[in-house]
Parts: structure tokens; C-alpha cells; sequence
């Protein structure tokens, strides 16, 4: 017969078993509570733990009265949850996001199809609106977060000054690029706790640290001046056929910037849909050849010394030869008996070669270094071109001759304007600048330093060269077009062939259509500079194409500025030498 085994025994067994199954789940509490305690309590908080940016808001940009050229508005960022969001849920939040905001559906399953992601940005810099469109959807996975975005309220309006900021929050171009460390601030960032369902934790870890904002940044450029002056470039670009042009308005005793245009430009709101090579500024980052603009240089080193007067006499044939090369002016004419200041007036290049002989190359040289050629003006602005200008040792028998009538060397549009600036400022060359100051987070205005200055030439001979200058304005001058009812007006036109890569020469190159002044001539506060590039219908001549657009801006700037006519009579300017 079967016989049961002694039950205390069956027991004992029993507990024997239910001990040792215990003391596994004792140890592996223990491993788990204390060995391997960090380990796991780790690996819990990063499966809760989400660091979220706080972004700082960017400074604003504003012209020298705080209107804004490119300010920061509220946005809002949408991110998903991959890990809440269910296989069978993917195509609905796909349908319901991609049109709304303007994404890539095959992007977008793509980025919420990850399950081991707890956040991932879907969209950014979008309206408040579009914001609570995607809320109110309610889908699982799905929020939105508060961001800033950059506007430009003027659109293209100094698009080439002030640049635009890109898809990752960082200056691309002009100041916004140059400027960036200071206008962009410090971004901060919160740790919270998410539970898996996608709820804020109340009681989790919660740290932070505060963004710090950008500073504002004010320039000196007034805004209704700009758009006057891009208006005007822009006109004449269309009218003459050209390929591009810039207008600079300078105040030549502060060096301050007013206005600086170029044309073609772009819209920094929409930077993407222009091409790249638009985005920068040709003021400062293209290099022409300026010519007879540059001969006020030439002027002054011959007055200074050369022994030359406005009034000392030239003979002047509409050609000449040095060497194995011939020169000619613009137009062919009879010898003319004409002064220095006829040869400046009727901006002759024969008679620019020969009061040019009254110097040596050295001192040509050191003339043009002095008014700043072959450096940077100091503005700030990105990618500025120095020109090109050789010294002496690296010049040919001939280089001298064109040079000294702005030929076989180049400059950008901002140098050749800071000369006129210096001739204006009584021969004394301050800084070009653009930035006014800054405002910090706290509000407070901090100026920025006062320019650099150094004398270039003396007030005496800056003087003579003003009063030659307005003799160009005159009807026996280049640049009739260029007066201005009821204003003393002075300034220099031209005309400068441009290289042709395809044969190493001029021909067929195109030119370079420009005038540079100041006024009132007497008294000058205002210099302006108006340069066309490759103008292909009507006439290529600076007094022409460069001179009438030099005219409407003065006139506005000095209407704008409230500078009222002097009242001086002009000087008489002896175009002709007398026998």
C-alpha cells in the first residue's frame, strides 16, 4: 500500500524551497537597491529626464532714430514624442502636420518613427497662430514650445548692411554675422521631468538656467534717406540697362554712414530664394577700377608737392605717348591751353599725366596710401576687399600714368567715398563708421568709441581742391547734372574702363559710371557717392548716368537733414589759361 512520507518532513522541504526562492529575490533587491543602485536610478532619470533650450532673445537692430531694420518676435517650435506615438498613429500626424506646416511628409514619418528618441524637433520659427493650430489638433506625442524668430520689417531696405540670420539662429551676412556674439546673447536651458505618459513631473528634477539676451544695436543710418537712395539706384540700374550700382551718404565730419544702397539686392525675410553671391555687400566687397574720381588725389599730392597751383598752365593735346604706350582723353579735341583747375574741371587725363610729372611715383604712392587706398576703411562690415595697389618697386615704366588718373588700381566704393569725405573734412580723414552704440538688456545706451582721425593733407590745400571741385558742376564742367537749385555743389565724375578677362584688356569690358561730392561747397556736411557698373543703354558717362542720381539724393539728404542753402557766391573757376 502507498504511504505518505512524514509531513513534517514534506514540511521542511517546503519551506526549504520557499527560502531559497526568497533569498534570490533578497539578493537580487539587494544588487538592485544598493550595488547596482546608481546604475538604475540613472538610467530611470534620463528615460524622464528632457533638457529643454531656452533660447535668448536677439538685439535688435535700428537706424540712429530706433526705427527697427531687424527685430525678434514670439514664434513657436513644434517637437514630437516618438515613443508615445503609435505605429497606427504615424500616418494621422503625418496628414494633419505635413500641410499645415509646410513639410516633407516622407521627413517628417521619418523623424517620428524612432522609439528610442523622447524629443525631436518637427518645425521652428513658426507664428503663435500656426502654434495653436497644431495644439488644438490634440494629437498624442505632439506640442509646441515658445521661440523667437527674426523679422526684417523693411524687407529689402539695407539688406547688404544688415545681413540676415539663418535656419540655425546665427548671423549669415553683414552685421548680423559680424555682430553676432553681441547681438545674439547667451541661450539658456531647463531639465524637467517627463513621466511616460508626457506629463510634467511636479515634484521631479526641475533646474534652469535663465537666458541672457542679446544686445540692441543702433546704427547711423537713416532709414527714410536709405530708402531714398535705393530707390534712386535702383531706378537708375533699371534705366541704363546696368549691372549694379551703390549710393553711399556719409557725414564727412562725424564719419558717419547715413545711407548705403546697392542694388541687386534681396530680401533678408526670404534670403533663400536669392542667390548667395546677392547676399553680401559690393560697397565694401567689390573692387573697381574708380577713375577720374581719383584724380582729387593725384591733385592734392601736386598742390602739396609739386609746386602746382589751380591756376599753373597746361598745354593739352587729346593724346599723348610715354613710352611705348599712348593715353587720350574721353573725347577727342583740339590742344587746349588749360589751368589745373580746367584740367580737373573738364577731367582731362592728358592733363592729369602731366601735372602728374611734377611728382615722383613715390609720392604719388604715399599720396594714395595716406587717403587710405590698399587698407580697410575700419566700417566692420564681413568680407571687405583692400583693392588692389602695388607699391612703386612693382609698378612699370608706364603704371604711374594711369594711375594717376584712377586706371591700374582698384578700390572699393567706400574708400573712393572716404576721400571725398577727407577733402570735405578740411583734408582730415575720420573713420567711416556705422554703429552708433548698443543697448544692453538692462535698456542702457553705451555709445560706441569715437572714430579714428588723422590729417591727411592740409586745410589750405584741401580748400583749393573744394573750390576746383566745384568747377566740374559748372557748364564748361562734367557734371552739370549734378547742381542742385540754390546749393554750392563740388564733386568729380567717372568714367573708368573695366578689364575684360577674355583678351587681358579694355576692350569690350564695359565701365564704370560715377560721380563723388559734397555740399553745401562752402560749408560741406553731406558727401555723396553714386557708382553704376556697366551701364549698356545711353550714355557710359559719369556726368550722365552717375551724376543725376547724386542730385536726388543730396537734394533729399539735404531737405532731410534741414541744411539750408549758405548764401555764398560761387568762385569764379579759370577753366582756360590765359595767354
Amino acid at each position: 500500500m502507498f504511504r505518505r512520507s512524514d509531513p513534517l518532513r514534506r514540511l521542511n522541504a517546503g519551506l526549504l524551497v520557499i527560502a531559497f526562492v526568497l533569498s534570490l529575490f533578497a539578493g537580487r533587491l539587494v544588487q538592485l537597491q544598493t550595488i547596482e543602485s546608481d546604475v538604475y536610478t540613472a538610467r530611470a532619470l534620463k528615460q524622464r529626464l528632457h533638457k529643454l533650450e531656452l533660447p535668448a532673445v536677439r538685439g535688435d537692430i535700428t537706424d540712429a532714430h530706433g526705427h527697427p531694420l531687424a527685430k525678434t518676435v514670439e514664434a513657436r517650435a513644434v517637437f514630437a514624442d516618438p515613443y508615445m506615438i503609435k505605429d497606427g498613429q504615424r500616418p494621422k500626424v503625418v496628414a494633419a502636420l505635413a500641410p499645415m506646416l509646410g513639410l516633407n511628409p516622407d521627413q517628417l514619418l521619418k523623424k517620428i518613427s524612432t522609439p528610442d528618441s523622447r524629443f525631436v524637433y518637427l518645425a521652428r520659427g513658426i507664428t503663435p497662430d500656426q502654434g495653436r493650430m497644431v495644439e488644438a489638433l490634440r494629437l498624442t506625442g505632439i506640442d509646441t514650445l515658445r521661440e523667437y524668430r527674426r523679422i526684417y520689417p523693411n524687407d529689402r531696405l539695407a539688406a547688404g548692411v544688415i545681413g540676415f540670420v539663418n535656419h540655425e539662429g546665427r548671423g549669415g551676412a553683414g552685421l548680423e554675422s559680424a555682430m553676432n556674439s553681441e547681438l545674439a546673447g547667451v541661450d539658456g536651458w531647463q531639465r524637467v521631468e517627463i513621466s511616460p505618459t508626457g506629463q510634467h513631473i511636479p515634484m521631479g528634477e526641475d533646474s534652469k538656467r535663465p537666458p541672457v539676451p542679446g544686445k540692441g544695436v543702433r546704427l547711423t543710418l537713416l532709414r527714410d534717406l536709405q530708402a531714398k537712395a535705393q530707390e534712386a539706384i535702383e531706378e537708375q540700374v533699371r534705366a541704363t540697362g546696368a549691372h549694379s550700382g551703390s549710393v553711399i551718404v556719409m557725414d564727412p565730419r562725424t564719419g558717419q554712414i547715413l545711407a548705403m544702397a546697392t542694388t541687386p539686392g534681396y530680401d533678408p525675410n526670404h534670403y533663400g530664394r536669392s542667390k548667395p553671391a546677392d547676399w553680401g555687400n559690393p560697397v565694401i566687397q567689390d573692387a573697381y577700377e574708380p577713375g577720374s574720381t581719383n584724380k582729387v588725389i593725384t591733385a592734392a599730392a601736386v598742390l602739396e608737392k609739386g609746386g602746382v597751383t589751380p591756376q599753373t598752365p597746361f598745354r593739352v593735346p587729346d593724346r599723348i605717348q610715354r613710352y611705348d604706350r599712348t593715353f587720350h582723353d574721353s573725347s577727342p579735341h583740339p590742344t587746349e591751353r588749360l589751368t589745373f583747375a580746367g584740367v580737373l574741371a573738364k577731367s582731362s587725363n592728358v592733363g592729369t599725366i602731366l601735372a602728374s610729372e611734377h611728382i615722383t611715383a613715390q609720392t604719388l604712392y604715399d599720396y594714395l596710401r595716406a587717403f587710405g587706398f590698399g587698407e580697410r576703411t575700419g566700417v566692420g562690415l564681413p568680407g571687405e576687399s583692400v583693392g588692389l595697389l602695388s607699391p612703386p618697386s612693382k609698378w612699370s615704366g608706364t603704371d604711374r600714368y594711369p594711375i594717376s588718373f584712377g586706371q591700374t588700381v582698384s578700390v572699393n566704393a567706400l574708400q573712393m567715398a572716404s576721400v571725398y569725405a577727407t577733402i570735405a573734412n578740411g583734408g582730415v580723414r575720420v573713420t567711416p563708421h556705422l554703429i552708433a552704440g548698443t543697448t544692453g538688456p538692462d535698456g542702457v545706451f553705451t555709445a560706441a568709441p569715437p572714430p579714428a582721425q588723422r590729417r591727411v593733407i592740409s586745410d589750405r590745400t584741401a580748400q583749393e581742391i573744394i573750390r576746383m571741385l566745384e568747377g566740374a558742376t559748372t557748364d564748361e564742367g562734367t557734371a552739370p547734372k549734378a547742381r542742385i537749385p540754390g546749393y554750392r555743389v563740388a564733386g568729380k565724375t567717372g568714367t573708368a574702363e573695366i578689364a575684360n578677362p577674355a583678351c587681358g584688356c579694355y576692350k569690350g569690358g564695359g565701365y564704370t559710371s560715377s560721380f563723388a561730392g559734397f555740399a553745401p561747397a562752402d560749408d560741406p556736411q553731406l558727401v555723396v557717392q553714386v557708382v553704376v557698373q556697366k551701364p549698356t543703354r545711353g550714355s557710359h558717362y559719369g556726368g550722365d548716368v552717375a551724376a543725376p542720381v547724386f542730385r536726388d539724393v543730396m537734394a533729399f539728404a539735404l531737405k532731410t537733414r534741414k541744411i539750408p542753402p549758405t548764401g555764398g557766391v560761387p568762385p569764379k573757376i579759370d577753366i582756360y589759361a590765359r595767354d
